[in-house]
């Protein structure tokens, strides 16, 4: 399936978009950490949780489980949350 990546984690694909497969979001995160080390751990915490700045949408619709069950024609979409002051 097709994921969209934000532009600050594109250091580690070299691509906006880019082809991952799972079962599951989690299974999803999984294959994306095989192909580019270390993304996992820049989207998910140590209590298996996504981090604060991040969000994933599913087909449109956004999603903090992990668990998600998830379909070979899904779009998944990462997106970072900006902050500043």
């Amino acid at each position: 399936m097709q994921v969209l990546i934000p532009s600050a984690l594109r250091s580690y694909t070299g691509a906006m978009r880019v082809e991952a497969q799972g079962a599951t979001l989690d299974g999803l995160l999984a294959d994306l950490d095989r192909r580019y080390p270390g993304l996992r751990f820049r989207m998910v915490d140590e209590q298996d949780r996504l981090r604060p700045n991040m969000r994933v949408f599913v087909n449109g619709r956004a999603t903090f489980d992990l668990g998600l069950a998830l379909q070979p024609g899904d779009d998944v979409a990462i997106v970072q949350a900006l902050s500043g002051g």
